[in-house]
């Protein structure tokens, strides 16, 4: 009998909560995160998580800043008004300095599009110590 391969095993309670608009991110971004372990939940705008009754309180937020709705860091600034204390992380394209300075005084590291390499896991497993 072959062994398991590593990445077959989802450890419990590391969820990742993704919310980007375009599906081919959130695609990608769950088959990735799934190879590492990770159980992912996928949302295309702000509404969709502010809607649900309640959140994993021990996932990572990856959120993307341009949304439908509202920017990603809006919506972390409601989640966090509803006591949701959890990491996030933001992901975008070229943010400008104001964006920056907003995303480092809510604590919220960005990682910038495109996502290569390894920044967006390093950045999750910084945040959940992982």
């Amino acid at each position: 009998m072959l062994p398991a391969l590593p990445f077959a095993e989802t450890v419990p309670d590391r969820t990742v909560l993704v919310v980007d608009d375009d599906p081919a991110v959130r695609n990608s971004l769950r088959f990735s995160l799934e190879i590492d372990g990770y159980r992912v939940r996928l949302f295309q705008s702000d509404r969709d998580v502010l809607d649900l009754e309640e959140l994993p309180r021990s996932a990572c937020l990856v959120v993307d800043y341009n949304l439908p709705g509202a920017n990603g860091l809006d919506l972390l600034a409601a989640m966090r008004a509803r006591g949701y204390t959890s990491p996030a992380i933001l992901i975008t394209s070229h943010p400008p300095a104001g964006v920056r300075r907003r995303a480092a005084a809510a604590g919220v590291p960005i990682v910038e599009k495109p996502l290569l390499g390894d920044a967006l896991i390093d950045a999750i497993h910084a945040a959940v110590g992982g």
